[in-house]
C-alpha cells in the first residue's frame, strides 16, 4: 500500500511539474487581444501592434516599455485603418495583469463610417497624352465615385498608369499633380491627377566594352533592339539576358546613359566580362537504357577570334560509344539562326540490333522568333547494320526539314510550357542512296500547373515511313522501336516493335507513343509522381498493339534538372514485370 501511495505522489508532482514547464514554457507573457474589425483591416492593425523588441526579455516584461507601448496602441490603430478608408475610428484600451505576471491588452475598435470618393478627376498632359493605351488606363481607372477609399488601390493605379508611360518610352512622366482632398465631416474625398508625360525617349547607340577578343558585328545580334526605336527597359533586360545565355561572358551590365542624352536618344553601354571560350568537362553518369556512362566534351567558342564555335565530345557506355564533331557559324542578325556542319561516328550495340554507322551533315537553322526554329539539313549516312537475324549495310543521302518551338517558364525546372517539332526526311536512289524512304515525324508535350501545387505531364511522338524498297534495307537508325525511361516504361530500352520469322524485334516503320504524368513537388527538392505510358512501332494500322505501362516515381530537383527514379508495371500482359527506371533531364 505504501508503495502504491508513494507512486501516486511521485505521478502527482511529475505531472505538476510538466504542467508548470508547458506553462512556462509556451505561455506569452505579454499579448493584444483586438476586437472591432476582421478581415484585411484586422491584419494591418495586428502588424501595427506587434510588439516591439525589448518589451518581453527573458520571459519578462519590461513594464515601463509595456505602458509606453499602451499610451501609443491608440493611434497606432487609427493610422492602421486610415488606408483602407476608415479615417474616425474610436479605440479604446485596457490592460490586465494576470497572478503570474502575464499582460493582456485588450483594444476595442469602432471603425465608424468610412470614406467614400465622391470624384475622381485625371488628366493627361504632355507628347503622349492621346497615347491610346494611356488613355484607356485613365478612362478605366479602378478607383470610382461611391467606392470606400483604398488608399493602397489608388496608389498602385496611380504607379500602374505611369510605369506604362515609362515604357512606352516618356521617361521623364511625373504627376505634376496628385491629390486626394478629404472631408471628415462629409465622409468623401476627391481625387486629382496630372500625369505630364514629357517627351518620348529612344534608343541611341549602342558601345561595348570588356569584350575585345568577339568582333562587334557578332556582340550585336544579341541587341533586342535597334537604334532609333522607342526606349524601353524590358528590351534592354532581354538584351542582358541574351548575353548572359550566351555562355561567354562571366558578367553582363546594361547601362542606359540617359544623362547623356542628346535630342532624347538614349546611349546605352554594354559592359561585358568574358569567360574562358576554351573549356574541358569530363562527365559520368547512369541510365537504365545506356548503362553507366562516360563522357568528355570540349568546346572552343571563339574560334578564329570570329565568335565560331568548335564543340567535340567522347561518349562511352555499356550500349553506346560514340564521337562527334561540331562547326557552328553565328548567324549576324539572329542569336538562334546559324549554320553547323557535324561529324558523327556512332557504335551503338543494343539487345535488338547493332549499328555502327558514320554521318555527315551541314544544316541551316532560321529563328521565327517566340521560341520557332526552321532548320533544313542534308546528310550523309553510311552505316552497317545487324538486326535480328539479318545483317546489311547502306549508304544513304538524306535531305531533311524540320520545324520546332519550345516554350517554358524556368529552364530547368519548368512548371508550366510546351514543345513540338515536326520533321520531314527521306531519301531515293537517283541522289546515290541504296534505298529510297521518306518518314514524318511529330512529337511534343506539355507542363500544366494544376491547383495543389500538382504538375501535369503529357508526352507524345508518332511516326509514318513509306519506302520503294524491303524495310530490311532500311538501316536500324532510322527503324523505330518502343519501350525505356522516355518512351513506354515498365519495357527495356528498344525493345517494343514487330519481329521477325524468329521472333526478334527488328523494328518498324512506324511510331506511336504517349505519356501522361502528375507530379507532386515536396518540401524544397523532392517530389513525387504518378504516370501512365503506351505505345509501339509497327509496320501497318492493323498490325498496331499498343503495349502499356504505369507506376510511380520519386523526384528529386537539382540546378541541372530533375533526377527521376522510376518503378513501372506493365499492363494486360501474361506475365506482368516491374521495372526501374532512372534519368536526368527537363520534363518528360
Amino acid at each position: 500500500m505504501k508503495g502504491i501511495m508513494r507512486l501516486q505522489l511521485i505521478l502527482s508532482l511529475t505531472f505538476l511539474m510538466l504542467a508548470y514547464t508547458s506553462r512556462a514554457a509556451f505561455a506569452d507573457p505579454a499579448e493584444v487581444i483586438i476586437e472591432g474589425v476582421e478581415g484585411d483591416l484586422l491584419e494591418n492593425v495586428k502588424a501595427a501592434l506587434s510588439l516591439p523588441p525589448g518589451i518581453v526579455e527573458d520571459g519578462k516584461v519590461n513594464r515601463l516599455w509595456l505602458d509606453r507601448f499602451v499610451d501609443q496602441a491608440g493611434e497606432k490603430v487609427v493610422n492602421a485603418l486610415k488606408p483602407f478608408g476608415y479615417y474616425s475610428a474610436r479605440v479604446s484600451t485596457s490592460l490586465d495583469e494576470t497572478d503570474e505576471g502575464e499582460y493582456r491588452l485588450h483594444v476595442k475598435i469602432e471603425p465608424g463610417e468610412p470614406v467614400r470618393v465622391k470624384d475622381v478627376s485625371i488628366r493627361l498632359e504632355g507628347p503622349g497624352k492621346d497615347k491610346p493605351v494611356l488613355v484607356e488606363m485613365v478612362s478605366t481607372f479602378p478607383v470610382t465615385t461611391g467606392e470606400v477609399l483604398h488608399q493602397m488601390e489608388y496608389e498602385n493605379a496611380k504607379g500602374a498608369v505611369k510605369s506604362r508611360a515609362v515604357e512606352l518610352g516618356y521617361l521623364d512622366s511625373e504627376y505634376t499633380t496628385h491629390e486626394i482632398r478629404i472631408s471628415l465631416a462629409e465622409k468623401t474625398a476627391d481625387i486629382s491627377l496630372v500625369l505630364d508625360t514629357g517627351p518620348r525617349y529612344r534608343f541611341g547607340e549602342v558601345t561595348f566594352t570588356g569584350a575585345g577578343d568577339y568582333p562587334d558585328r557578332y556582340l550585336r545580334r544579341f541587341v533586342a533592339f535597334r537604334e532609333g526605336a522607342v526606349f524601353s527597359y524590358a528590351k534592354l533586360g532581354k538584351t542582358q539576358l541574351n548575353l548572359i545565355n550566351s555562355d561567354r561572358f562571366k558578367s553582363v551590365i546594361v547601362s542606359p546613359q540617359k544623362e547623356k542624352a542628346e535630342d532624347h536618344y538614349v546611349p546605352v553601354v554594354v559592359r561585358l566580362e568574358q569567360a574562358p571560350s576554351r573549356r574541358l568537362r569530363p562527365g559520368i553518369g547512369y541510365g537504365t537504357d545506356t548503362g553507366v556512362r562516360l563522357s568528355v566534351k570540349y568546346r572552343d567558342l571563339n574560334v578564329f577570334g570570329r565568335a565560331r564555335e568548335f564543340n567535340s565530345e567522347l561518349n562511352l557506355s555499356q550500349k553506346l560509344r560514340g564521337l562527334s564533331l561540331g562547326y557552328i557559324i553565328p548567324d549576324r542578325g539572329s542569336i538562334q539562326s546559324q549554320t553547323e556542319v557535324l561529324l558523327n561516328a556512332i557504335d551503338e550495340d543494343v539487345d535488338r540490333y547493332r549499328s555502327r554507322r558514320i554521318s555527315a551533315e551541314i544544316n541551316r537553322t532560321r529563328s521565327f522568333r517566340r521560341g520557332r526554329l526552321g532548320t533544313v539539313y542534308l546528310r550523309i549516312l553510311l552505316e552497317d547494320f545487324t538486326v535480328g537475324s539479318g545483317q546489311s549495310d547502306a549508304f544513304l543521302v538524306i535531305p531533311g526539314i524540320r520545324f520546332s518551338q519550345r516554350r517554358y517558364d524556368d529552364v530547368v525546372r519548368p512548371r508550366k510550357g510546351f514543345n513540338y517539332s515536326a520533321e520531314i526526311r527521306g531519301s531515293h536512289q537517283v541522289l546515290g542512296s541504296d534505298t529510297g524512304f521518306l518518314q514524318t515525324i511529330l512529337e511534343g508535350g506539355t507542363i500544366i500547373s494544376l491547383p495543389a501545387d500538382l504538375i501535369f505531364y503529357t508526352r507524345f511522338r508518332g511516326a509514318i515511313t513509306f519506302q520503294n524498297e524491303p524495310l530490311r534495307d532500311l538501316p536500324a537508325s532510322l527503324r523505330f522501336f518502343a519501350g525505356g525511361d522516355r518512351s513506354v516504361r515498365g519495357y527495356s530500352y528498344q525493345s517494343l516493335g514487330p519481329r521477325d520469322s524468329e521472333g526478334e524485334v527488328v523494328g518498324g516503320k512506324n511510331l506511336l507513343v504517349g505519356s501522361v504524368e502528375l507530379e507532386k513537388p515536396l518540401f524544397k527538392n523532392w517530389g513525387v509522381a504518378v504516370f501512365y505510358d503506351a505505345g509501339n512501332a509497327f509496320n501497318s494500322l492493323s498490325d498496331i498493339n499498343l503495349f502499356q505501362g504505369a507506376g510511380i516515381g520519386g523526384r528529386y530537383y537539382t540546378k541541372i534538372g530533375t533526377v527521376r527514379l522510376d518503378i513501372a508495371r506493365q499492363i494486360d500482359v501474361a506475365n506482368p514485370d516491374f521495372r526501374i527506371h532512372l534519368t536526368v533531364g527537363v520534363g518528360l
